[in-house]
């Protein structure tokens, strides 16, 4: 099954929104953005929410320290390390952790294999648009990673299809404006990822070829 997480999360009816649609996870972006929120409002969120929810905090390029307060104070399951964090930072940091890459033409293959550590973000280099994702089913064989940039209901099928991750990240594709969801924008990227899912194993059980059928 195809993990979903929706990022960017700023209040609670997006949140609980998020939950009814059975995502596995949700972000809370702390460093600048126009998603940015405070600690204390994703408390007040995250006090609302069941425990199984994954709950991940967003830094880019973020003192370790701060890091690793929010991670504490909030108690969150991980944090997505979204800038330029090297091998010394992480090395150093006391918290679960996973890296997020941006990719463009040519990505820096050592680099993902080594930081990824198994599991990893795929982003986009360039705002708006998503990068090649021919580029995603070569790192593959690097572990499993959530696949992110610019994905919308309109494009995630054809981005299942070509890469089947692990997982998926969304964030503005749901939006009906920076840090407010749309609601049948949410539904709907949802449903077909779980559409897909569903697809997928009946033709595995059947031993056919799901590309044909879509």
């Amino acid at each position: 099954m195809t993990r979903i997480k929706v990022c960017g999360i700023t209040n609670l009816e997006d949140a609980l929104l998020a939950l009814s649609l059975g995502v596995e996870a949700i972000g809370f972006i702390f460093s600048e953005s126009q998603r940015k929120i405070s600690v204390g409002c994703a408390r007040k969120i995250i006090q609302h929410l069941p425990a199984w929810l994954i709950r991940v905090g967003v830094f880019v390029d973020e003192p370790a320290a701060l890091v690793e307060e929010v991670y504490r104070d909030l108690a969150l399951d991980l944090v997505q390390l979204h800038g330029h964090e090297g091998e010394e930072y992480v090395r150093g940091l006391k918290c679960k952790w996973f890296k997020a890459f941006k990719i463009g033409t040519q990505p820096n293959l050592p680099e993902i294999k080594s930081l990824g550590r198994g599991f990893f973000l795929l982003d986009s280099a360039v705002k708006s648009e998503p990068f090649d994702w021919s580029i995603a089913r070569e790192l593959k064989n690097a572990g499993r990673f959530f696949l992110s940039g610019s994905l919308n209901p309109g494009n995630i099928v054809e981005a299942l299809r070509l890469v089947e991750p692990f997982g998926v990240d969304v964030c503005s594709g749901v939006e009906s404006f920076p840090g407010k969801k749309d609601p049948e924008k949410m539904k709907d990227f949802v449903w077909r990822i779980r559409k897909w899912d569903c697809q997928k194993l009946n033709m595995a059980s059947s031993g056919g070829d799901l590309s044909r059928k879509l």
